[in-house]
């Protein structure tokens, strides 16, 4: 365990991050006046984090090259689940549904729906938490599948984000890397291919609770909003200027108009080690939730690293805490309170000199009782 400084703000929750580095996963927890930093599936290659929503020390791991992980006991120790269905190695993605949680509040033995992506692109669904899958084969016969490619691996594609809607049951969001967004209203059995002028690249995805039929996505091609479960949409790039290039996106959980992203001026100046340059900007809409008409401007946010050196963040926001926010990249883990317009880093001289090199792939957050 390392202690790894002080949290910016007190509360009588506990707090715990999951990030996904280059090589292991960090587990954070907070304690009263710090945070205890635990390493765990080292050489693995982690690529996306998910926790069971009422289960506080379930989470699934995608990785590349070591399939799907799950733990039960806050990441201590991980097992491999779906080895003899899943057909490939590399998940890129793991989402769990929103909607059976008053089934499994009531029925401790329920579960919530898992969902995985892979490379190349299939779509998997669990139902009992991971103890058997099931093959979602209607996505790949979309039309636009014959177009969709990975630029670093040409041949192949792979499912970067799944986003289940926090709304509506069923309801699915995906982003196929690089080609298309689609969705699906019957939890993955049927897809929806992607539509004229919508973000071609997205690599996160998001929807909020307030916010019926609104999509968030965060996009190599920019930052883009849907107003109607993604029938349209509109790019929004006002003060983005060059940094065009969008990874990480996380909405407040207070505010649904304010909306945190990643930027860079292009891939390589985002995911390089050698020469990386990327920064974060935030975005508040002043409009009421009824109006989606006006433009919006985002800002650079105070307190992160420069952005020279910096490989580009993965986002998170508190599910349970309005305006506070969360940011990992290679310079260390960072907190936001005052709804992303100041950060501050949770420790400055603690961050192993292993990870001042590393790309980290995703972030997850969660609140609990202390």
């Amino acid at each position: 365990m390392y202690l790894i400084g002080v949290r910016p703000t007190l509360t009588p929750m506990t707090t715990k991050l999951w990030i996904a580095m280059q090589n292991s996963v960090l587990t954070l927890e907070s304690s009263k006046n710090s945070w205890n930093m635990h390493e765990s599936l080292k050489g693995t290659h982690p690529q996306g984090i998910s926790f069971d929503p009422i289960k506080p020390n379930r989470a699934y791991c995608g990785t590349f090259g070591n399939g799907l992980m799950k733990t039960d006991d806050g990441g201590k120790t991980w097992a491999n689940l779906g080895k003899e269905v899943i057909s490939s190695n590399n998940i890129m993605s793991v989402a769990l549904s929103h909607h059976n949680l008053e089934r499994t509040k009531n029925n401790n033995e329920g579960f919530n729906t898992v969902y995985v992506g892979t490379e190349p692109t299939v779509f998997y669904r669990s139902d009992d938490g991971g103890e058997s899958w099931e093959k979602m084969s209607s996505l790949n016969n979309l039309k636009s599948s014959t177009s969709w490619s990975f630029p670093p691996r040409p041949w192949t594609s792979h499912i970067r984000w799944i986003e289940p809607d926090k709304t509506t049951p069923d309801y699915i969001i995906a982003a196929i890397e690089a080609g298309a967004l689609v969705q699906s209203h019957d939890g993955g059995r049927t897809w929806i291919d992607k539509v004229e002028g919508g973000p071609y690249d997205s690599h996160t995805l998001a929807t909020h609770i307030k916010m019926p039929g609104q999509l968030y996505s965060a996009a190599g091609d920019g930052y883009f909003e849907s107003y109607d479960y993604g029938q349209t949409w509109k790019r929004l790039e006002a003060g983005l200027d060059d940094y065009n290039y969008l990874l990480g996106l996380a909405v407040d959980s207070g505010n649904p108009k304010t909306v945190v992203v990643s930027a860079s001026q292009g891939a390589y100046q985002a995911h390089s080690r050698e020469d990386p340059k990327s920064l974060v900007c935030v975005s508040t809409s002043s409009t009421d939730d009824a109006d989606n008409n006006s433009e919006i401007e985002w800002k650079v946010v105070k307190g992160l690293p420069e952005p020279s050196g910096t490989i580009i963040s993965i986002l998170a926001a508190n599910p349970k805490v309005a305006g506070e926010f969360y940011a990992v990249n290679n310079r260390g883990i960072f907190c936001s309170t005052d709804s992303g317009s100041s950060w501050k880093m949770l420790d400055s001289l603690q961050w192993p000199k292993e990870y001042l090199s590393q790309h980290p792939f995703a972030l997850a957050v969660r609140e609990d009782k202390a």
